[in-house]
């Protein structure tokens, strides 16, 4: 496992006195990974955790639906933590790269270039919007500072993104941390996958930034019924919420949320 952390010089200013000092920041690096022995992805995350993101990622861009869909998933060396092999079952029909979208990552923006949301109508296994899931606010209002508090590299860095995942009783049974959003949620799914969890019917699928379409998506992609994020969401990932019978809910600070799509699982 590569380093989360590491230490770079800066020169701190307090008012008008200067002194130099190390900080600690976090690390990001390239991860490629190659399905069948062919490259299809590269991603800027934060080292750690890359199984469950191949994982994640594999399962939330349709390409499989169970743990056992991967036969094998292991960097490529020892001394090369920045390249990670993944062998698929013989039976399933390999990745297709749409030379439009470029299976490339970056750690600020994620993938891009879906351009309906009908494309993930189609290619999700899990619907959501027949999920009976039902929460009370005074449990959602926990989520942010149980999220917070299992956030181990982001209290010393300040620059990771978190995702959580918990139960409808307020259990947090997993948080994954990264440079990238996406990576994060990715590694949190990854993790379902490898448990044998998905579909996540019951679950919440909690984010420390905003909602995205992307995070939306791939939230629905894994059978999550509910999203929750810190901040605002998009107009499109409103409106893919709202087709897919998923619940949104934005800006969920203090005793405070709007729900944007989904109210119906929010009893108050």
């Amino acid at each position: 496992m590569g380093r989360v952390t590491d230490r770079r010089p800066v020169v701190r200013f307090d008012g008008d006195a200067a002194s130099r000092r190390p900080d600690t920041l976090s690390v990001e690096e390239p991860l490629e990974l190659r399905v069948n022995g062919s490259p299809l992805a590269v991603t800027m995350r934060t080292p750690g955790d890359d199984v469950d993101l191949a994982h994640g990622f594999l399962l939330t861009e349709g390409v499989i639906t169970e743990a056992g869909d991967v036969l094998l998933a292991k960097h490529c060396t020892d001394t090369n933590l920045n390249v990670l092999e993944i062998q698929l079952r013989p039976d399933l029909p390999p990745p297709v790269t749409d030379p439009t979208r470029h299976f490339y990552t970056s750690s600020s923006c994620g993938t891009c270039g879906k351009a309906s949301i009908d494309a993930v109508r189609v290619t999700s296994a899990f619907p959501v919007d027949t999920d009976p899931m039902t929460i009370r606010p005074s449990i959602v209002y926990g989520f942010p500072d149980a999220l917070r508090e299992r956030q181990k590299a982001f209290a010393r860095t300040g620059g990771l993104h978190a995702a959580g995942l918990f139960t409808a009783d307020g259990e947090l049974v997993c948080v994954r941390e990264d440079v990238g959003r996406h990576n994060a949620v990715d590694k949190v799914l990854g993790w379902a996958v490898r448990s044998s969890l998905v579909p996540l019917r019951g679950h919440i699928l909690m984010v420390s930034g905003r909602a995205s379409f992307e995070l939306t998506q791939k939230a629905a992609l894994a059978g999550v019924p509910m999203l929750a994020a810190v901040s605002a969401p998009s107009t499109l990932a409103v409106d893919l919420a709202t087709e897919l019978g998923l619940t949104l809910v934005g800006f969920l600070r203090g005793e405070t949320m709007n729900v944007y799509a989904g109210a119906h699982r929010i009893c108050g």
